[in-house]
């Protein structure tokens, strides 16, 4: 039985459980990323583009190298899914203001329109999610998946709150 007194469950240490929640992290993840794929099939577009498109979205005017540090990807695997988003003219590339050596991102309306439409589900999947967990879980599943990412990326988050 747990210790009640302390508040601190132990069975969620266990191998089974672990592995059970690994497996509703699979699931979850499949189910969220599920939802934007139809309409990203409709341009021709797979999940590394809408990566590219939330953080250029997020964080207007970043640099590609900012982005690849986000996305960990290769410089070839980037450009490849910029090259198609800047062809489709949802991405649109600038010389940066102090070098102009940097190429900088931002999305254009048509961007901005298609980055809107494949957050919005996931966004009120998540609303649904927390509304029915209520605030302190979602403060712990927070907590969790900060804990689930490097230290370097922690510090971003850490930095904002």
């Amino acid at each position: 039985m747990a210790d009640l007194k302390s508040g601190f469950n132990q069975l969620f240490l266990r191998e089974e459980e672990l592995r059970r929640v690994m497996e509703l992290l699979f699931f979850a993840y499949r189910d969220f990323a599920a939802e934007p794929d139809g309409l990203l099939a409709k341009h021709t577009l797979g999940r590394a583009h809408h990566r590219a498109i939330y953080f250029v979205g997020r964080y207007p005017d970043i640099s590609v190298t900012e982005l690849l540090n986000i996305l960990r990807i290769t410089k070839q695997s980037l450009s490849r899914v910029l090259s198609q988003l800047v062809a489709e003219e949802i991405v649109v590339q600038k010389p940066g203001a102090s070098d102009r050596r940097q190429r900088r991102l931002a999305l254009t309306e048509k961007g901005v329109a298609l980055e809107q439409a494949l957050t919005a589900r996931q966004r009120e999947r998540f609303a649904r999610a927390f509304r029915q967990a209520g605030a302190e879980a979602v403060e712990g599943f927070r907590q969790v998946l900060l804990q689930l990412i490097n230290e370097r990326d922690q510090a971003r988050f850490r930095e904002r709150s």
